[in-house]
Parts: structure tokens; C-alpha cells; sequence
């Protein structure tokens, strides 16, 4: 597997790839003096679009840029799960997504592209995850929530069952969601509440 990205989110996936015992193929980055854990940086960005047919995971965790290199690539795009983690059977992960430790999916929920599910994050049954979502460590949702596409959940966020959450929403940490979101709103609370919204 090859990584793009040599942040900090690098050094859990090639934590789990180590625990896997999937190689490392190579890590690229812009910035080319970077090293991740005992990895170098092989080189940038660009110079990867000359690995055909090697699978890849993009390891950076805002979402509009893993969108932005995601459209840029021509590339097979894996799929990382960290052994702590209990996936359902019935649960659907889609390319480029990646699994954090101890994360839970629970039946017939759908998981979009390039989505992170971080550390103990919970994803309960028949929810659906939008594209390039990140979900932050801790954060929990109920069954039949819905998440719309480069929606960023913060830290030990809980969302009440049945919840519509719209595209590149920002909820914050720690917010108690009991009501639908509408598309860009950015919420904090308990309840959550709308400050303001994202310009896209």
C-alpha cells in the first residue's frame, strides 16, 4: 500500500498496515524531507501519479484536500482497518476508507469514499456516510443517521438516531445532536445549535 500524506494521521496507518502485515510500498508528500516513524518520504505528490496499478490511501485528515487529491489521482484506492475494530458483517466500506482503532460499525450501515472513522469512534446500524466524512475519536452515532458528504464530526460528538446531517457540515466537539443539520452549518452545544455556516 502506498500513503499519501506524512502527517500524524501516516503514523496510525502504518501502524495498522504494520499490524495487517501489508507492506509499505511508499510515502508521498509535498513536503519531501518529511519522515514518518522509520519511513522517508519517497517523494511528492506528483511523482506518485507514475505508480500504476499499486494500491493507495490517502492519509490526510481534512477533507476538502483528501476530496482534492482523490479527483487528482488516477489510482486503485485500498481500503485500511485496524484489527481492534469490529466491522458487521452486513456493513458496506467503500474505497480509500480508513479504520481506527477500536472503532465499532454495526449492521447494514454504508460507509462512503475516503471516509475516516477515528479512534472508538461508533457508527451504529443502517447509518449512511457520505463521501470524504471524517469522523473524529469518540464520537458516537445512533442507528439510521445520515451524513452528508466532507461533514467533519468533532471529538466525543453524539448524534441521536434518526438524525439528517447535510454536506460539509462542521459539528463541534463534545455537541449532543438531536435535530436534523441543514448543508454547511456549523454546530456546537448541547443541544447543538448553529453559530454560522462553512463557506465552500
Amino acid at each position: 500500500m502506498h500513503i499519501i500524506g506524512a502527517s500524524g494521521h501516516a503514523k496510525v496507518i502504518i501502524d495498522t498496515l504494520v499490524l495487517n502485515k501489508q507492506d509499505i510500498l511508499g510515502i508521498w508528500d509535498d513536503n519531501e524531507d518529511l519522515k514518518v516513524l522509520d519511513f522517508a518520504v519517497n517523494g511528492n505528490v506528483s511523482a506518485f501519479k507514475n505508480q500504476i496499478g499499486q494500491k493507495v490511501v490517502i492519509a490526510i485528515g481534512n477533507n476538502k484536500t483528501r476530496k482534492l487529491i482523490a479527483e487528482q489521482l488516477y489510482a486503485e484506492f485500498g481500503i485500511v482497518v485496524h484489527p481492534s475494530s469490529v466491522i458487521s458483517s452486513s456493513a458496506v466500506l467503500s474505497e480509500g476508507t480508513v479504520v481506527m482503532p477500536n472503532v465499532t460499525v454495526n449492521s447494514l450501515a454504508k460507509i462512503g469514499k475516503h471516509v475516516i472513522l477515528n479512534t472508538n469512534s461508533s457508527v451504529d446500524h443502517d447509518c449512511r456516510i457520505g463521501d470524504f466524512v471524517h469522523i473524529s475519536p469518540q464520537a458516537g452515532l445512533a442507528g439510521n443517521v445520515d451524513v452528508g458528504e466532507g461533514t467533519h464530526i468533532g471529538i466525543g460528538a453524539c448524534i441521536i438516531q434518526g438524525v439528517k446531517i447535510g454536506r460539509w457540515v462542521t459539528i463541534g466537539a463534545g455537541a449532543v445532536i438531536i435535530r436534523d443539520v441543514p448543508d454547511f452549518a456549523v454546530v456546537v452545544g448541547n443541544p447543538g445549535k448553529i453559530i454560522k455556516y462553512n463557506q465552500i
